[in-house]
């Protein structure tokens, strides 16, 4: 049998014994005042304390009874053969419920609870035959003792209270020191900010003083500008009237003329991109172009093979018409001596037939002689047999090469054809080359136009002043508006980019570069402006009539 006990061999009881606050709430003021003990390090201390405190309160078999029903957490504190872990346990705190009759008063504070416990001198309540009569002076003291031991407690419970408020006194005059330091350096902050305020204020005034004079010697004049501006206001008031109508003239010819570089940029990025299209389309042409002139090498190639093959066939075919015409030479001489033969023997036969009773000798003559021509004739219809299968073998092999001649045409054909494609291809390519190097002419035309534009509007930032004062001269003129305009009032010729408008600052019209690049100085601007040819030419023989 395992001996039972009580606790195992490497856990202490301070353990469950903290359990018991989370399964019983009312048990938490026990644990934190154990805590709170001062001079328990061991945590057998703590559970003594805690015990006595538990016995005082009259609630230690609840606090064991919440406890010894969890038995899932006293596993982690207990060995399953423990004591607390059997029924016994249960026994135990059973039976710790009437020490709830006994009003226990123990002494908590000021005792060594983390060493062993002494031997308790029990003499003092022992009877003795001497005390038997003094039991009014027990009772008295007994009474005095449970005072003692109340004021003791009391007393240690004052000392724990002194000693917490003097930390905290402590901890209140390390603070209150912080704090004087602070508003010392408040105090000579306050003091810094003051005397900067009082400069402050003196250069205040000061400055007050120099603005009122400063303020009485503008209020002076602005009272003369004011007579003067009052005097000039109408003059100005033509003038600014002018000068927005001007302005906003200008404005105009600026927005058109920026309207026209953004069309001309949009275009040069187009035409940019069309190039690079045409670029790649003749990058491709000319591999195409490449790739056709080598077949047109291999096709030559291949024209000249057959070409020496068509002439080494023609050679053959004229040997072999030239043995077919000496073959039908030898057959018509062959028919003719057969000719000539069945009329011998036709006149021969007449002649036996006239001549039946001649001779023997004569007949067998005549047999004699018509057997050698009947073998001469075996022989020659022979020649005849196989002159006509070599006439046979002559037609087809003919037959054959003019085919094949039929052929080598058909494949001539096929490459003249794609000889005059690639020719064709040839001069689309070149045309394409003339249109890239036109629509290259078109792009530098159109950049050096974009030029022109640019130098232009950097000008007429730089001439705005000199077409205020070209503008005064045309106060009582009208002048025409760009988009009316579409040709040269004087060459008739159509605006475009190349062709820029240009305003006469004498008559108001709108004419081309070349009709108005003159430049004269008018009665109303001492400067050179542009004038058209014409005025030019009028404000000339002005001069010179004018000039003695």
């Amino acid at each position: 049998m395992v001996k039972k006990s009580f606790l195992s061999y490497n856990k202490t009881i301070w353990g469950p014994l903290e359990l018991v606050e989370k399964l019983y709430p009312e048990a938490e003021e026990i644990g934190a005042s154990v805590r709170d003990l001062p001079g328990l390090k061991t945590p057998l201390g703590r559970a003594r304390a805690w015990l006595r405190l538990a016995l005082m309160q009259k609630k230690m078999a609840d606090y064991l009874r919440c406890l010894i029903i969890q038995r899932d957490l006293l596993s982690e504190f207990y060995e399953y053969h423990a004591l607390m872990m059997e029924e016994e346990g249960a026994v135990i705190v059973g039976l710790l419920v009437g020490l709830n009759v006994i009003d226990a008063n123990l002494c908590v504070k000021g005792e060594d609870l983390d060493s062993q416990v002494g031997v308790i001198d029990f003499s003092m309540y022992l009877k003795n035959e001497d005390d038997i009569g003094n039991k009014e002076r027990n009772v008295q003291i007994a009474a005095i003792l449970d005072q003692k031991n109340y004021v003791e407690e009391l007393n240690r419970q004052l000392n724990s209270t002194v000693s917490s408020l003097h930390s905290r006194v402590d901890s209140l005059e390390k603070s209150n020191t912080k704090l004087i330091e602070e508003l010392a350096i408040a105090k000579n902050n306050i003091i810094k900010l003051q005397e900067e305020n009082h400069q402050l204020r003196s250069e205040n005034k000061l400055i007050l003083m120099k603005t009122q004079q400063h303020l009485e010697v503008t209020k002076v004049d602005v009272e003369t500008e004011l007579q003067t501006y009052k005097c000039s206001r109408q003059g100005l008031d033509e003038m600014y009237s002018d000068a927005r109508r001007q302005l906003r003239d200008e404005s105009q010819l600026r927005q058109d003329v920026e309207n026209e570089l953004a069309v001309q940029v949009s275009m040069k990025h187009e035409i940019e991109l069309a190039v690079k299209l045409l670029e790649k389309d003749v990058h491709e042409k000319q591999d195409t172009l490449i790739s056709l002139r080598q077949q047109l090498e291999e096709v030559r190639a291949i024209n000249i093979e057959m070409y020496q093959k068509l002439q080494g066939s023609e050679d053959g075919l004229k040997e072999k018409n030239e043995i077919i015409s000496r073959l039908e030479e030898k057959t018509n001489k062959i028919t003719t001596a057969m000719k000539q033969l069945e009329q011998r023997l036709q006149q021969a036969e007449r002649a036996h037939m006239e001549v039946e009773g001649g001779d023997e000798k004569y007949l067998q003559e005549c047999l004699s002689k018509s057997a050698g021509l009947q073998q001469r004739i075996t022989q020659k219809e022979q020649q005849l047999a196989r002159l006509e299968t070599d006439l046979k073998i002559e037609r087809e092999w003919r037959q054959a090469l003019q085919e094949d001649l039929q052929r080598e045409k058909d494949t001539t054909a096929l490459l003249r054809d794609s000889t005059q494609q690639a020719s064709g291809l040839k001069e689309e390519f070149l045309n394409l080359q003339d249109e890239n190097q036109q629509l290259k002419k078109i792009y530098h035309e159109q950049e050096q136009a974009l030029q022109e534009l640019g130098n232009k509007l950097s000008e007429s930032k730089l001439k705005i002043e000199d077409i205020k004062e070209a503008n005064k001269a045309l106060q009582g003129l009208v002048w025409l508006k760009d988009k009316e305009a579409t040709h040269c009032k004087l060459c008739e010729k159509e605006f475009s980019l190349s062709k820029r408008k240009h305003h006469c600052r004498n008559c108001g019209e709108i004419f081309c570069n070349a009709c108005s690049d003159n430049e004269l100085p008018l009665p109303s601007s001492p400067k050179p402006v542009r004038v058209c040819d014409s005025c030019h030419a009028l404000l000339i023989q002005s001069c010179s009539s004018t000039l003695p």
